[in-house]
């Protein structure tokens, strides 16, 4: 097979090229279980011949919601495209309300849970679904089991008609319906084909610099998410071993015990990873403090392919010795590439992981997209700090009057599903219209500016671009979160939601009384608001005189996913986010 047309093609692909023996590894019970390129096809093959006795059809849609990746996630995925019937992920985080309408609009027959919690979340509104069975990967009480699946599928007789399905499906058939998370209104259904996903795995992969079969990368993003789904098609076009952490929290343990030489992030985890080596480093005395500072002035201050000159290089040399080993050891010692994506990441994190030889490359798309329009490869001169490099070669990028920045290519979505005004509202003459402002500089890098639908105007008539503020603002140590609000009002102003953690270790040092270092202490602590003063008028600087942040409220509680300040995908829902903080708002603006 030296041909790849299918999202299941991989597999095979890899199998025939440089089969693994370690393909897939989940932990269960403490202990990585690894199955091999051989026996992940064996038993997506046993779902396929499980699901035609359950009755599954070409083009039925079957949901699969899980908490952590797991190697079940990839066995399932295979075992639905083989047989012609469409996968629809959905987040595991999202609403009742939303796993209602998801279930529904999409027509889902069966669905997999990874555990107790998500299957209670379901069980609650099946009654209102067309769900046949639900299954979990989990063992638990009064569900069935996955297992169950496997089973029935261990009878080979009726493979003949797998085999048969399998080649009826065409490479522009429907391969996933993706709902997504949307900041606004209810989820829509992105329509991907086969061709859409594998042009993009395709296209991307002369961008990585991966040897086959050599490598092993952690993988923790959600995989309903496309951005993680494409790299694990990706790792599976180059035979890279996939290991799967056991969660958010075990992330450091997991790193350490696999030693992965890839990893995909997104901005905010590497905001995290950061504050935390910084803190690590605070609390060093003496010369070691003042080593690490050195090391981290130094590293903020790269520039790629030895642009600051040969000084800069032999002091980065002895930083990379002293101090930046140690940050690369904390990620397993292995760590050569991480991908990050979703969001716009800060310049000084590229550069100052760039630094300590933990290159991040970053890159830029959309559901829509499937999802990769451009990304920085650090090889031959592909690597620029600030931008989300280079359109891929199978995709066209062109910049509209306005600034938005329209894609064309075999990556573009079919539309969205059962949608076909909101198809056209986004799809014209084959462009895809991105709703993100950028441009492209004269050495092909693209650089994104805003979301065209967040640009708000003051009532002085002066147009903002909120997220260039919030992404220099959020570089503070003492911000979580900030979201710049003045659509229609005399100034910009800011609600900012504090970072708890770190407050309360700087209180501490600087004997700060914090009452009892709740969330609504902090916030409301008059020291603690005039340090956040000081940040703002810090990073005002860096902005003109209209574009400045007057004044800020800070809210007395964490902004989550949970609690729908945030996206699954950790954007923010500006409309939610106003809403629950009116009081707050009015303050903003002396109304109150």
């Amino acid at each position: 097979m030296n041909e790849i047309k299918r999202l299941f093609d991989f597999p095979y692909y890899q199998l025939e090229n440089h089969p693994l023996e370690e393909a897939l590894a989940t932990k269960y019970d403490g202990k990585w279980k690894t199955i091999s390129t051989q026996q992940y096809i064996d038993q997506a093959n046993k779902i396929s011949r499980g699901l035609l006795r359950l009755g599954v059809k070409p083009n039925e849609k079957i949901a699969v919601i899980s908490t952590n990746n797991r190697s079940e996630w990839n066995i399932i995925d295979i075992g639905i495209l083989q047989i012609g019937a469409q996968n629809v992920p959905i987040y595991p985080t999202i609403s009742e309300d939303d796993y209602e309408y998801i279930l529904n609009h999409s027509g889902a027959t069966y669905c997999f849970v990874s555990d107790k919690e998500v299957l209670e979340k379901v069980n609650s509104i099946k009654g209102t679904t067309e769900l046949k069975g639900i299954y979990s990967f989990d063992e638990i009480t009064g569900c069935q089991n996955w297992k169950e699946i496997l089973n029935s599928g261990e009878d080979k007789e009726n493979q003949d008609e797998v085999e048969k399905l399998k080649k009826a499906v065409k490479t522009d058939d429907l391969a996933t319906l993706i709902y997504t998370s949307g900041t606004t209104g209810r989820p829509k259904g992105v329509m991907l084909t086969h061709a859409n996903i594998v042009s993009n795995v395709l296209g991307s992969a002369p961008r990585v610099p991966f040897e086959t079969g050599t490598y092993v990368a952690l993988s923790f993003l959600p995989v309903c998410h496309i951005f993680e789904r494409m790299i694990l098609y990706l790792y599976q076009y180059y035979s890279v071993s996939i290991y799967f952490a056991e969660s958010i929290d075990k992330i450091s343990d997991n790193l350490k015990e696999v030693k992965p030489h890839v990893i995909t992030a997104v901005p905010r985890l590497l905001e995290k990873v950061y504050d935390k080596i910084i803190a690590k480093g605070t609390a060093l005395g003496g010369i070691k403090q003042k080593l690490f500072y050195w090391a981290v002035e130094l590293g903020l201050e790269y520039e790629p392919y030895g642009a600051n000159g040969w000084w800069y290089e032999t002091k980065l040399k002895l930083a990379r010795k002293l101090i930046f080993s140690k940050w690369k050891e904390g990620l397993g010692g292995n760590i050569e590439l991480i991908v990050s994506g979703s969001a716009a990441l800060q310049p000084r994190l590229a550069r100052v992981f760039a630094s300590a030889e933990i290159p991040v490359m970053e890159g830029y798309g959309l559901t829509e997209t499937s999802p990769v329009i451009a990304v920085n490869d650090e090889r031959n001169g592909g690597f620029k700090i600030g931008t989300v490099g280079k359109v891929l070669d199978n995709v066209e990028v062109k910049i509209a009057d306005d600034g938005e920045i329209l894609a064309k290519g075999p990556n573009i979505m079919k539309g969205y599903y059962k949608d076909e005004e909101k198809t056209n509202e986004v799809i014209e003459n084959g462009f895809f219209h991105t709703g993100d402002i950028g441009e492209l500089d004269k050495e092909g890098f693209l650089k994104i500016t805003d979301r065209k639908k967040e640009m708000f105007k003051t009532s002085g008539g002066k147009y903002v671009a909120p997220q260039l503020i919030e992404n220099t603002m959020k570089q503070s140590r003492f911000i979580e979160q900030i979201m710049v609000v003045g659509d229609g009002e005399k100034m910009p102003a800011a609600l900012i939601q504090p970072n708890f953690e770190f407050i309360a270790d700087w209180a501490q040092r600087k004997n700060i009384d914090l009452g009892e270092g709740t969330p609504a202490d902090i916030s409301g602590n008059r020291l603690v608001i005039d340090r956040i003063q000081e940040e703002v008028d810090f990073y005002n600087q860096k902005f003109g005189k209209w574009e400045r942040v007057k004044t800020f409220e800070l809210t007395p509680e964490a902004w989550t996913v949970e609690d729908e300040h945030l996206t699954p995908t950790m954007k923010l829902k500006r409309r939610i986010i106003r809403e629950k903080y009116k009081e707050p708002y009015e303050k903003l603006y002396g109304r109150f």
